[in-house]
């Protein structure tokens, strides 16, 4: 299985692109999160009005029609949309034309996306049609479109890219899985690149009602938005759902070299656990999140005091706030106190299985600018929750290593360490 297989390579990446709730493209998004600028408004996807809860972060001011065919746009979910544009802008980044790409590089350079909901809002809007008896207005690739595997697929199918092509779904830490497979194959040397990052688009009617009902997301910030996400805060009481794409261009360390492409980061180590307690929550004593953090840890060969920044999950959650910030004083000990840390979905909201991927972003940009960006909407202090992260407003602190937690629902969990080239 492993034949002609000796050291594994070391990975990089060199390109990134982003559409998100602060904007559209890597300098928008850097900006606003720097700025500590919030993304969570009104839903105006749909008429909101009837629901409990009435807010969500939206991507504003996306140019489907530039990205896909008047014939297209009917047969496919936001998420290829969202994820067309942060690719292009990724390989625009890392300084590659897939037009230029001969045959072997061309099957050299594999797609891997994560991804929680995938197209279930475009499942949603068929079964709208259909069952409201305006059968013709549905699509004919309904059960492609609405199958996860099928994502990826259109990335390999736009930019001619014949590697491997897979869908990650491990719910919310699925696009930190995918960013590990895809290194781990680059590491391998089974392909020489990959666009690999995360995308999701779960804001919908039936799915917004799924989550009241499990009362996870929080109902009390209608009329203030921009307020709703506020994790770490003593009076935190759910998360805002969300959407977005992040994506990236993964390589091997030489190669990227040898063309002078500017490097983000090393992807350094990985570490994924399993709490096996329960369907949503996380157990209480923060054992196997900080188990997946010690483990990728120890796979970058990091010691916890070398760590200059922690990406937090953040959810806002009072359950997942609590018990994280337990699990990284387990993985990192004292120096858990004393680490700038910071929850990015402060500012987007929480977009699902493209969540850690938003987090990496966050933590590439720290790595490269030396600025961390703030958790916004901590105003009172939780005792619960007692660690530095950087409240509402952005320092600065030259970072060499930084750890990206992920915690997903069935007590799923997954770490990246990144390390500054």
């Amino acid at each position: 299985m492993f034949k002609g297989f000796s050291a594994p390579r070391r990975v990089v990446i060199t390109g990134f692109g982003c559409a998100t709730p602060i904007g559209i493209g890597r300098d928008a998004f850097w900006e606003s999160l720097r700025e500590g600028r919030s993304g969570t408004r009104t839903i105006s996807g749909f008429d909101a009005s009837g629901f409990k809860v009435r807010v969500a972060g939206e991507v504003e001011g996306l140019d489907v029609d530039s990205l896909l065919s008047p014939q297209d746009r009917k047969h496919v979910p936001r998420t290829v949309p969202l994820a067309l544009i942060s690719a292009t802008e990724a390989l625009s980044d890392a300084g590659i034309d897939p037009a230029t790409l001969d045959e072997e590089e061309q099957r050299a350079f594999g797609v891997v996306i994560g991804t929680g909901g995938g197209g279930l809002a475009f499942t949603e809007r068929q079964f709208g049609h259909w069952f409201s008896g305006n059968e013709k207005k549905g699509s004919i690739y309904t059960i492609p479109s609405s199958t996860h595997g099928g994502l990826s697929s259109e990335l390999s199918m736009r930019f001619s890219l014949h590697g491997l092509s897979h869908v990650i779904s491990t719910g919310c830490t699925s696009s930190t899985d995918a960013i590990f497979y895809a290194a781990e194959h680059i590491a391998l040397g089974r392909q020489e690149r990959m666009l690999a990052g995360g995308v999701d688009s779960p804001i919908a009617p039936g799915i917004l009602r799924g989550f009241e009902v499990m009362t996870v997301v929080t109902d009390k910030w209608n009329e203030e938005p921009q307020r709703a996400s506020r994790p770490f805060s003593l009076d935190r009481s759910g998360i805002v759902i969300a959407e977005g794409s992040w994506i990236f261009v993964l390589e091997e360390y030489e190669a990227a070299r040898r063309r002078g492409a500017e490097i983000y980061a090393e992807v350094a180590g990985y570490g994924a656990t399993c709490d096996a307690y329960h369907r949503v929550r996380l157990e209480e004593n923060g054992v196997e999140p900080a188990r997946a953090m010690t483990l990728a840890l120890a796979d970058a060969g990091v010691r916890p005091g070398e760590v200059g920044y922690v990406n937090l999950h953040g959810t806002s959650t009072q359950l997942n706030d609590r018990i994280e910030t337990r699990a990284v004083k387990i993985a990192l000990g004292d120096h858990a106190y004393s680490v700038p840390m910071s929850a990015t979905k402060s500012q987007i909201g929480h977009p699902q299985g493209a969540a850690g991927a938003a987090g990496i972003a966050s933590a590439l940009m720290t790595l490269k600018t030396g600025v961390v960006a703030p958790t916004i909407n901590l105003d009172e202090p939780d005792p619960a929750c007692d660690l530095n992260y950087t409240p509402n407003t952005a320092r600065e602190h030259d970072v060499d290593v930084a750890l990206c937690n992920c915690i997903g629902f069935g007590s799923k969990n997954s770490a990246l360490v990144f390390r500054r080239v």
